[in-house]
C-alpha cells in the first residue's frame, strides 16, 4: 500500500524577529514554549517567536484511509480484501503525545510524516482483525458472505491510545486470485447456461404440451362436429321414413278410396245391370226381340236394308234373357 505524504495546512507569515501562524477550523494547533502551553484549539490565529516556540498541528477533520491487502482462507486459497477506513483525532493531546506532528516555524510543513504513521497503524490493526475472519472461512463462503463478517470484525476496532476515532469500516471487496476467480466465473457460468438450458427445456416443454392441448381441443371438436353431423343424417333420415310412410299413407288412403269407388261404381252398374235384366225378364219373347233388333241398328253401320235370320237374332235374345 502505497501512502502519499501530506503537508500540513498552517500558514505562518514570517517578519523579523517574529512569525504569525493563523490556523483553520479543521485544525487544531498546539503552541507550547519552554514547557508552557499557550495556545490549545482550532482555528487560532497568534503571534510567536520561532526560536522559542514549539507547534504541534494535528488535522481533526474526517479522513478517510483506503486499503488493499492479500489474506489466505482457511483452504489455503489467496484473497485480496479492499475497504476503506474513517477515522478522525478526538484526542489531539494524546495524539501530539504519541505521534510527531510538529511543524517547522518557518515553513508551516510537518518535520515528520504522522499520517503515514498512523495509517501504518490503522492497517496493521485492519488486517489483523481481517486475517482472524477469512482463516476461520473457506474460499467460497469467504467471497459470499467474507464482506459482512470481515465489517464485522472491524467494526469494533479502535485507535484510542492515539487519540484517535474510528468511524466507520467499509469493506469494499473480497476477491480471489486471477486465475481462481476465472474458474469460479466459469464454474457460476456454466451454472447459468444450466439454469437457463432448463428453463429454455421446460418453455418447449410446455409449448409442446399447449400444441397438444390445443390438438387434442380440436379433435374433441372434430368428434362434436362429427357426432352432431350423425345426428342431422340420422335426424334427415328419420324425417325422410316419416315424410315417405306419410305419402305412403296418404297413397294407400287414396288408392283405398279410387278402389272402394271403383267397387261401388262397379256394383251400381251391376245393379243397374241385374235390375234392367229383371226388368225385361217378364217382357213377351216377341217384344225382346223388337228391342234386340232395335239395339243392334242402333249399332250397325248405315246400310241401305237388312235381312235378319232367327240364327242372328238368337244370341241377342240369350243376352237379355240370361
Amino acid at each position: 500500500m502505497t501512502i502519499m505524504k501530506e503537508k500540513a495546512m498552517a500558514d505562518i507569515s514570517s517578519y523579523p524577529g517574529l512569525r504569525h501562524l493563523r490556523g483553520a477550523p479543521t485544525v487544531h494547533v498546539r503552541h507550547v514554549r519552554k514547557g508552557k502551553l499557550l495556545h490549545d484549539g482550532t482555528g487560532l490565529s497568534f503571534w510567536f517567536r520561532p526560536s522559542t516556540a514549539v507547534l504541534s498541528e494535528v488535522p481533526v477533520d474526517d479522513r478517510e484511509l483506503p486499503m488493499l491487502f492479500h489474506a489466505r482462507t482457511h483452504d489455503h486459497q489467496d484473497v485480496t480484501v479492499q475497504l476503506t477506513v474513517t477515522y478522525r483525532c478526538t484526542d489531539p493531546a494524546t495524539t501530539t503525545s504519541r505521534i510527531d506532528f510538529s511543524i517547522d516555524p518557518d515553513t508551516g510543513t510537518w518535520r515528520q510524516d504522522p499520517l503515514s504513521q498512523i495509517a501504518n497503524t490503522l492497517t496493521e490493526n485492519t488486517q489483523q482483525h481481517a486475517l482472524e475472519v477469512l482463516a476461520t472461512l473457506d474460499l467460497e463462503t469467504a467471497i459470499r458472505t467474507g464482506v459482512e463478517k470481515v465489517k464485522d470484525a472491524t467494526g469494533n476496532l479502535t485507535a484510542a491510545h492515539i487519540g484517535l476515532e474510528i468511524i466507520d469500516v467499509r469493506v469494499v471487496a473480497i476477491r480471489p486470485d486471477a486465475e481462481m476467480e476465472k474458474a469460479l466465473q466459469t464454474t457460476v457460468r456454466e451454472k447459468v447456461q444450466q439454469e437457463a438450458d432448463r428453463a429454455t427445456y421446460e418453455r418447449r416443454a410446455l409449448a409442446v404440451e399447449r400444441e397438444r392441448a390445443i390438438s387434442e381441443n380440436e379433435l374433441q371438436n372434430q368428434i362434436e362436429l362429427a357426432k352432431r353431423e350423425e345426428l342431422l343424417v340420422v335426424q334427415r333420415g328419420a324425417n325422410a321414413l316419416e315424410k315417405a310412410e306419410g305419402q305412403a299413407r296418404a297413397d294407400r288412403i287414396a288408392v283405398d278410396a279410387k278402389a272402394d269407388g271403383i267397387r261401388k261404381l262397379a256394383e251400381a252398374e251391376a245393379a243397374g245391370e241385374k235390375a234392367r235384366l229383371d226388368a225385361y225378364r217378364d217382357v213377351p219373347q216377341e217384344t225382346l226381340y223388337a228391342l234386340a233388333a232395335k239395339e243392334l241398328a242402333g249399332n250397325l253401320p248405315e246400310i241401305g236394308s237388312l235381312t235378319l235370320t232367327p240364327d242372328m237374332i238368337a244370341p241377342i235374345l240369350q243376352r237379355f234373357t240370361r
